[in-house]
């Protein structure tokens, strides 16, 4: 995939792109950006991490490809704080291009003024420890959404969609089509047609 079509998907809503593939990819609605502004959009580089335990996230940090999105299960053990500012220094110095995690964070406020991207269930100061290597690009299970690496993920402030790797060019397609169909809609409704029109409710 190129950074082209990465760039065309990053500027579409997380939802349009949902509904635009048939309501598949949407992550636990928990799981949201630390400040509204962030967006974040790129292939999966997954991890999963042992719980309260987060080396092998910093084995993905230093391995990962640059423009790809760190993508993390805590194995549903959320109460720790997994990330902080200096993995996220260390990302951004790397051109990583964000992170998702199923799980909790901390160093929000350092975090917001870097605006490196981090989308995450909550916060928490609780410290992890670093002694147990789990999987990193193996087949990633959040919520109810299979996540293969490279499967691309975008999020904005509603939430985030993962988007099969081979239906990028459909999802951007589909979801710029229904763009257009919601624009005209709305024009409707400015001149006077209700959505029990439109819908035909």
């Amino acid at each position: 995939m190129t950074t082209k079509l990465i760039n065309q998907l990053a500027k579409l809503p997380s939802a349009t792109v949902h509904e635009a593939l048939g309501k598949i990819g949407a992550l636990p609605h928990q799981i949201k950006p630390i400040h509204q502004s962030m967006i974040v959009c790129g292939p999966a580089v997954t991890v999963e991490t042992s719980p309260g335990d987060n080396l092998t996230i910093h084995h993905a940090l230093a391995n990962a490809p640059a423009g790809s999105v760190l993508v993390v299960s805590t194995q549903q053990v959320y109460e720790y704080g997994y990330w902080g500012e200096i993995m996220a220094v260390a990302a951004e110095a790397r051109s990583i291009a964000g992170l998702v995690i199923d799980g909790c964070v901390r160093d929000a406020e350092q975090i917001e003024k870097m605006d490196f991207p981090v989308f995450c269930r909550g916060l928490s100061i609780k410290g992890t420890v670093k002694k147990t290597i789990g999987q990193i690009n193996e087949v990633l299970q959040m919520g109810d959404i299979s996540i293969q690496p490279e499967d691309v993920v975008l999020g904005d402030r509603d939430g985030v969609v993962v988007v099969p790797k081979a239906r990028i060019e459909e999802a951007i397609r589909l979801s710029n089509q229904r763009e257009d169909d919601e624009a005209e809609m709305m024009e409707q409704l400015r001149n006077g047609k209700t959505t029990l029109d439109i819908l035909g409710l």
